[in-house]
């Protein structure tokens, strides 16, 4: 029989597949059991059972599943957190890279936008659907600007646009002259229905535009464009009657209307932009009938305004008069010498801004159009004055809604004595370097006049009086830049002449202001002669700022 070999010993300790080697014994660890005496042991811990458990570093268990370590750079998408950058695609390009970017910072935007919208409290009390109304209205006017300037002034020779402007500046003061004693009066009667007013107003501009759009070559045009501003104006009389309703507690009506300026010039200046694409693409119809969607736009958000804004009950109309007529079957409360000296120095202000508007555009107009310039060539240099009013207007605004100001009067007389000053200077140094540094300047003064003078009136005159107050400081303020306007119409365009008749009227202005801080008046009857603040003639108490119905979050 032949000898059978044995199998070669098996190495001790060889751990099965999968399964790493036991480790050295100094280095097992044991959890920590003590035996008593009698030869038991203490409580466990929680899952130990009866064994003591040695650590075998995965030699009688499963297979241990050791992690891979991780890579620098991941070649398979981690799923984004809420509020992280947007997924990364598969492929990136710079072209994808670009477009994610571009998403991210859009919507970055709009968030801030909203959150600034809202701030203060204003979502809860209906401002901020009284803002997206006002921005929409701003934009609605930039857009016809845009659509209507082709055709009246930077198409035809200066003759020529200077008739047609004429023709456009009696379309832009009508609406004043029917505003001034239509929709005042208007106003004072109207218990309920302000958002639907203001409904019916932006509906009318849409229809007016569609008219426009349709018969932009005939003579439907310009009484279209007249209806068209009537209707704009009228919301614009309408918004400040409803603002002190939407206030919310947290801040002032100057603020808060100051707010609604910042708000308005950017979607003016944003929808201006659009309305220039359409404008170049498919002409002034194109333009036209972007206003038209703008339009529908606005009248949709007026009615998302608060209902509340609707309780009026108990109003009392505000008169410019100091002694009301007894015979008006409603009472009327009388405005102080306070309020009146604001709105003679917002007067005098608007009248620059007015003047500018129209003088400026006929001076570049005249001042290039011997060298042969394009008509784009000369609207850029009219955008430098453009730019900077609009500057002006920011700045103003910003400065206003942060700075307390003790003594409203005395800002509203530097600010006009602020535009005097400026104006005397371009009239010395005339050029279109100064008129920009005028325009900036008398932007600047508006802004912070028309702060000034919000703030007066919420100060002097009672809860129930300042809605129409409101409305009617605003149509005096817009009659008076309509004066200024046709004052740059009717003047030649040189740029001295233009100053100088300026600065005489802005002189006039500031010693009627002066005057009447003064308890006088060059003009009877609107003058100083009255009470710096007068009694409230209501014979109900006034609301408090907690208790008013106005202001209902969650209602």
């Amino acid at each position: 029989m032949g000898h059978h070999q044995p199998p070669p010993p098996r190495p001790p300790h060889t751990p099965p597949r999968g399964a790493r080697p036991y480790p050295d014994p100094s280095q097992r660890q044991t959890e920590p059991v003590r035996r008593r005496p009698g030869g038991f042991y203490d409580d466990q811990p929680p899952g130990s059972g009866e064994y003591e458990h040695y650590d075998t570093g995965g030699y009688a268990g499963e297979p241990r599943e050791v992690p891979e370590p991780a890579q620098e750079h991941p070649t398979t998408a981690v799923p984004p957190r809420a509020g992280s950058l947007p997924k990364m695609p598969k492929k990136i390009t710079v072209t994808r890279v670009a477009a994610m970017r571009s998403r991210q910072l859009t919507g970055q935007a709009v968030g801030a936008f909203q959150r600034a919208t809202k701030a203060d409290g204003a979502d809860k009390s209906g401002l901020t659907s009284l803002t997206y109304a006002v921005m929409l209205n701003y934009a609605s006017d930039a857009a016809m600007a845009i659509a209507l300037a082709n055709t009246l002034f930077f198409a035809a020779t200066s003759g020529e646009s200077k008739g047609k402007v004429a023709l456009y500046l009696l379309i832009t003061i009508a609406p004043f002259a029917l505003v001034a004693p239509v929709i005042g009066p208007a106003l004072d009667k109207i218990q309920r229905g302000r958002r639907l007013a203001m409904c019916v107003s932006s509906a009318g501009q849409a229809l007016m535009a569609v008219v426009m759009a349709l018969h932009f070559d005939d003579w439907l045009l310009y009484p279209a464009a007249l209806g068209m501003m009537v209707l704009s104006k009228s919301f614009t009389v309408l918004k400040s009657a409803v603002t002190p309703r939407v206030l919310p507690p947290e801040i002032t009506l100057s603020k808060t209307n100051a707010r609604l300026t910042v708000f308005g010039l950017v979607a003016a200046g944003a929808f201006g932009a659009l309305a220039s694409g359409f404008n170049a693409l498919w002409g002034s119809q194109g333009a036209l009938w972007f206003t038209v969607l703008i339009c529908v736009a606005a009248a949709v958000q007026s009615m998302r305004i608060p209902s509340w804004v609707e309780v009026t009950e108990g109003e009392v109309p505000a008169s410019l008069s100091a002694h009301p007529e007894r015979r008006v079957k409603k009472q009327r409360q009388p405005m102080g010498r306070h309020i009146v000296v604001s709105l003679w120095g917002n007067g005098s202000v608007r009248v620059l801004t007015g003047f500018l508007m129209m003088f400026s555009a006929f001076a570049v107009k005249a001042q290039t159009e011997g060298s042969g310039q394009s008509p784009f060539n000369q609207l850029l240099l009219l955008g430098v004055i453009g730019a900077a009013a609009g500057a002006g207007g920011f700045l103003g605004n910003a400065l206003g809604s942060r700075l307390h100001f003790g003594k409203p009067d005395q800002v509203i007389l530097a600010c006009v004595g602020a535009c005097l000053g400026m104006s005397i200077i371009a009239t010395v140094a005339a050029g279109l370097a100064t008129a920009a540094i005028v325009a900036l300047v008398g932007a600047t003064a508006s802004a912070l006049a028309k702060i000034s003078l919000d703030a007066v009136i919420q100060e002097d005159l009672p809860e129930e009086s300042r809605a129409s107050a409101f409305g009617r400081s605003e149509t005096v303020l817009q009659m008076a830049w309509c004066f200024g306007g046709a004052v740059g119409l009717l003047l030649p365009p040189t740029y001295w002449i233009g100053f100088l008749v300026l600065s005489i009227l802005l002189a006039v202005g500031f010693t009627q202001t002066f005057m009447v801080r003064r308890g006088t008046s060059l003009v009877p009857g609107l003058g100083g002669d009255r009470p710096l603040r007068p009694e409230p003639t209501s014979e109900s108490p006034i609301p408090s700022e907690a208790g008013d119905s106005r202001w209902r979050p969650g209602s």
